[in-house]
């Protein structure tokens, strides 16, 4: 069965996405912890990270410093604090969260709220910083 990120890639739900190559894919989190906060992933289903084969983990790592990089030029924000979990969703995925303090990446905090119009413009303005790196 497929995951929902799966899903997500393949477009059965839609998504902010921000970035997309051949094999990965950034969006914004729906349930942010913070403006910005983005997810990278792999399009190829792998439930956690120290299983993924090198190759696949070193393109994730590379693709996901750009999206960070783009989220960056357009959040303002001390830097891109870089967190993987792994228990949510059983797909590997980055957490990209513009911060200001270590405090700013406590999942425990309420999560931000953005109508659908915020999150397409956020999306729109990150996808167009992505591409021009």
């Amino acid at each position: 069965m497929a995951t929902i990120f799966t899903k997500i890639v393949n477009g059965e739900i839609p998504s902010y996405k921000i970035a997309e190559t051949e094999d990965y894919y950034a969006f914004l989190d729906i349930n942010p912890l913070a403006k910005g906060h983005a997810l990278a992933i792999p399009k190829k289903e792998v439930n956690y990270i120290l299983d993924m084969e090198d190759e696949l983990l070193k393109g994730l790592m590379v693709f996901a410093k750009k999206v960070g990089k783009a989220v960056e030029s357009v959040v303002e924000c001390k830097r891109i604090g870089i967190t993987v979990i792994g228990l949510e969703v059983p797909h590997t995925h980055i957490h990209l969260i513009p911060i200001n303090s270590i405090y700013d990446m406590d999942f425990k905090q309420p999560k931000k709220k953005f109508s659908p119009e915020e999150f397409s413009q956020l999306a729109d303005q990150i996808k167009t910083a992505y591409d021009n790196l």
